[in-house]
């Protein structure tokens, strides 16, 4: 069996709309992404992991607890524990116990990991801005303008049923 080009593709006329634009929300998001992963290791030898932990850290320059890093990438304290170690070993990252709560670790940016993310960073804005050329900026501004109307919609939603 021939598997679909993408999830779009399992979508047919028939079916309702919403529908159809999920699937294409969720084409489009794997797509961008997955492009991204391979630039990112192609270009910058890291994963997209790697490579978020490293932006969430440096949004954060006094350093998050892994507990914090765990919750803002969406995965576990292990993913979070294995990923930090590599970098720690790379030089691009410091972990650190405070003495207030020897429970807690902290994990900070070092200024190689600082280098080195921004080099990324660059490139990878510049991916980002390449697929979004597409639309022209009233486009975008719509789309995003749409996509945060949904986003309200769905978090609505989730409270709701919690």
């Amino acid at each position: 069996m021939i598997q679909p080009a993408d999830l779009e593709s399992r979508a047919e006329e028939r079916d309702h709309l919403s529908l159809r634009l999920w699937l294409r929300l969720l084409s489009v998001t794997n797509l961008v992404q997955n492009h991204t992963r391979a630039r990112l290791r192609r270009e910058s030898s890291t994963t997209l992991a790697r490579f978020d932990l490293l932006a969430q850290l440096e949004r954060s320059p006094a350093g998050l607890t892994m507990s914090q890093l765990s919750r803002r990438l969406m995965v576990t304290g292990g993913n979070v524990t294995r990923l930090t170690a590599q970098l720690e070993a790379e030089g691009f990252v410091a972990r650190a116990t405070p003495k207030a709560d020897r429970r807690v670790t902290a994990v900070r940016l070092k200024a190689a990991g600082r280098r080195a993310f921004a080099a990324m960073a660059v490139r990878h804005e510049t991916w980002i801005v390449e697929t979004f050329s597409v639309l022209n900026e009233k486009e975008r501004i719509q789309l995003y303008d749409l996509l945060a109307k949904l986003k309200h919609r769905a978090a609505a939603q989730i409270a709701a049923d919690a």
